[in-house]
């Protein structure tokens, strides 16, 4: 019974992680801003690759974790694009 949930759980990330990338795909109106998150509202998976599905934020404005935010939104609420995310997570990871 618990492998059975481990798999559906496992499922069910792959197929939200698909639908994330084609709605992000079809909205060119909305783009990837990292480190505003809150714990549990990422969409996706996150720079480190310790999980690949939404809502597995375990904390608010990780810089590894992204939500879609309607362009041009992603500075002004204090995100970071992929380039500036991933530059920070390498720098955190060195020091």
């Amino acid at each position: 019974m618990k492998h059975s949930k481990t798999v559906s759980a496992a499922l069910a990330c792959v197929l939200a992680l698909g639908t994330v990338q084609t709605v992000q795909a079809a909205d060119a109106n909305k783009e990837k801003c990292y480190g505003v998150a809150k714990a549990g509202q990422n969409d996706c998976a996150n720079l480190s690759g310790s999980h690949s599905c939404a809502g597995l934020a375990k904390t608010d404005g990780d810089p590894g974790e992204w939500k879609l935010v309607p362009k041009g939104e992603c500075k002004p609420q204090g995100g970071l694009s992929h380039e500036e995310a991933r530059a920070r997570y390498k720098s955190q990871q060195k020091g």
